[in-house]
């Protein structure tokens, strides 16, 4: 008789599978808040706006990445 109730093993044990996700979201993160706290000092009293827009930009490509990283691995 087949059992219609019973989940089927996946293939990878998720052990095996989030191997490399817990240092990318912390190498992320790291660098998310170190960026904006770039910004918030470049923009304020930087040399040249350039600077600080530069961090910005870094801030947002991480804050995306995040994102992304979630939406990607959620379960």
């Amino acid at each position: 008789m087949i059992d219609t109730y019973r989940v089927p093993p996946e293939e990878t044990p998720p052990a095996e599978r989030d191997t490399g996700r817990g240092l990318m979201r912390t190498v992320l993160w790291v660098v998310l808040v170190v960026s904006a706290a770039a910004n918030a000092i470049f923009s304020t009293a930087g040399p040249h706006p350039a600077v600080g827009i530069g961090f910005g930009l870094v801030t947002l490509a991480c804050l995306a990445a995040l994102v992304a990283h979630h939406y990607r691995h959620r379960r």
